[in-house]
């Protein structure tokens, strides 16, 4: 038994080290530039897979295996590690800094939520709402980081308002009564009474121990906590910079098919909207189903009438917290007006049905919507966060005591580098390592020969068996590491049967980041965990509904608006050139 506990304790060690001599006669039987490739492919993937070392340090591998079996140069892997997508994060980061430093975030949420009210249906959707709205710009972890103190600060009020009604009720509500009653009743029924009371007040007692004063408060909690990370998946599926996976498509597909110029904020966001709002309200209604029953009547709503002394207090309780954030700053202003511009740039650099800002310039081609991020993250290091000709220092700039500090910028980068996310970089560049690879080596041409069986089916049949896999794999893989496992696949696997690459590469990216049922699929549901009001059998009863409710709506998605806005129909001009014998 001592041997194996000591196997399973080196566990991750055994897979480091023995998957890569097990797999070795690989490219010593088969020494072609595919079976090489393979090797590393496969490696690199058990790593991603069993996590036996870090996601960024497994990332690293292909840049000295591809050297050492001629696959590829070392200066030509070395320029894998860091593309367009790289700017592009690092400029959304500084403006995510700035956000979280002058607390914009929190005036959001909590103004977000003073709207929708303190009923437990709408105070749900109220976080929700905020939650999705943060996650588009910010990392899903970043957002669920943020909003859960503010959700348990409410979620506590709640608890200890309940306790005090379950001790104050009994005494107040039934004195008079039981005072009448006592009167009339002999000496039995006395002695009767008295022993229900103890029965009560050890009830009372029990109950005032216990985290939460009724199921029903427990329930509340549970679908509060659940319903925030599965609003911070929603919303970074809205945009290009919403999570690492969309980042990670972005760039691999117009690496590998740079004609296409059709993937870009606007047509993402334009696509992805419908299918954040449609999943918004159905994994509300789940929610609500699930943990607060059908009375929608009695859980949402806005009447004042309606509302219990709880519900006030809970309300009184946000509207302290928010009347502690004070006026609105000025670098919360400056922040914001960023925010807008940087939005705004994005989406009117290429419409596609009007000509963009690009067009004013001679040259094409240049400018994406890294230059947008890196341009206005830049600035943020350079304007001083007092305001200008300002004596005295505005509200919400406590960091900024003296004269000297007068032009202290809106971050430093201590700010930045707290934020930044190396690792998603090092893993996504990974990523594109192990495409050039497969590329330069003529792998694609061996899996799209394997690939050529399931020629029969039709596209959508392809879609939903590429999302039920993905969705499926990402349940116990991290999400950045399942899909680029999976996207030279699925790429190889649409030339084959002369699909269009987007009709498969969308649905999977988007259905990657629905690893929702365990504390292991994603930090978000690690976090949410940590605080104690769920358990794994919660997460995986809820997530399992969500998990279906996402792929059901990527696929009529897919099927119905992405049709005209992709033109699915079409085997495209861009992908012919790369059927098959283009390779990766």
């Amino acid at each position: 038994m001592d041997l194996f506990r000591k196997l399973w304790r080196a566990r991750k060690l055994l897979v480091v080290v023995l998957i890569p001599l097990s797999l070795l006669p690989l490219p010593l039987i088969h020494p072609t530039s595919e079976a090489s490739c393979a090797y590393v492919l496969i490696v690199t993937a058990i790593y991603w897979v069993s996590e036996a070392v870090p996601l960024g340090a497994a990332a690293l591998v292909p840049a000295f295996l591809y050297p050492l079996f001629g696959v590829l140069k070392s200066s030509e892997v070395a320029a894998e590690y860091c593309k367009d997508t790289t700017l592009l994060l690092m400029g959304v980061i500084c403006l995510a800094a700035s956000i979280e430093k002058w607390n914009l975030h929190k005036r959001i949420a909590l103004r977000m939520v003073m709207v929708a009210g303190a009923k437990p249906g709408m105070l749900v959707l109220g976080f929700m709402c905020c939650t999705v709205f943060l996650s588009m710009w910010l990392s899903n972890t970043s957002t669920t980081a943020m909003v859960m103190p503010i959700a348990e600060a409410v979620l506590q009020q709640l608890i200890c308002t309940g306790l005090a009604d379950s001790l104050e009720n009994p005494d107040s509500t039934e004195e008079t009564e039981d005072r009448e009653k006592e009167q009339n009743l002999d000496k039995n029924q006395l002695e009767l009474l008295y022993q229900d009371d103890r029965c009560n007040i050890s009830k009372l007692k029990m109950r005032r121990d216990s985290q939460y004063p009724t199921n029903r408060d427990h329930m509340i909690c549970k679908c509060l906590t659940l319903s925030i990370t599965y609003a911070a998946t929603i919303g970074g599926l809205m945009t290009i910079t919403g999570t690492s996976t969309n980042l990670i498509f972005a760039e691999q597909f117009n690496t590998r098919y740079p004609d296409a110029k059709i993937i870009n904020f606007g047509t993402w966001f334009i696509f992805s909207f419908p299918i954040a709002i449609i999943m918004l309200v159905l994994t509300w209604l789940w929610l609500h189903f699930l943990f607060l029953g059908c009375k929608f009547r009695e859980t949402c709503s806005l009447s004042k009438k309606r509302k219990t002394r709880r519900e006030m207090l809970s309300e009184q309780r946000i509207h302290e917290e928010y009347a502690k954030l004070g006026p609105i700053s000025y670098p919360e202003v400056v922040t914001g007006v960023f925010f807008v511009l940087m939005t705004l740039l994005w989406f009117t650099r290429e419409p596609g049905f009007v000509p963009g800002w690009t067009s004013l310039f001679e040259k094409k081609g240049y400018r994406t919507d890294a230059t947008v991020s890196v341009l206005l993250g830049f600035l943020l290091f350079l304007i001083p966060a007092k305001r200008p000709f300002s004596s005295s220092c505005t509200t919400g700039c406590k960091d900024i005591d003296s004269e000297e500090d007068s032009l202290t910028p809106m971050i430093t980068w201590k700010d930045f580098q707290r934020l930044m996310p190396w690792e998603i970089v090092i893993l996504v560049g990974g990523g594109y390592a192990l495409a050039a690879g497969c590329k330069v080596s003529g792998l694609s041409v061996w899996i799209g020969q394997q690939l050529e069986p399931m020629s029969g089916l039709p596209p959508w049949a392809v879609t939903l068996l590429a999302c039920l896999l993905v969705s499926a794999v990402t349940e116990f893989a991290s999400n950045p590491a399942t899909l680029t496992v999976f996207l030279p696949i699925l790429c190889a696997l649409s030339e084959t049967l002369h699909i269009n690459p987007l009709h498969t590469l969308i649905p999977a990216t988007m259905c990657v980041s629905f690893g929702v049922m365990l504390p292991v699929g994603n930090p978000p549901n690690a976090i949410v965990f940590s605080y104690g009001h769920v358990q794994i059998r919660d997460m995986v009863k809820a997530g399992f509904g969500v998990n279906l409710i996402g792929v059901a709506v990527v696929m009529l998605a897919i099927t119905t608006w992405g049709v005209p806005l992709f033109n699915l129909t079409e085997f495209p001009v861009w992908a012919m050139g790369r059927n098959v014998t283009a390779g990766l």
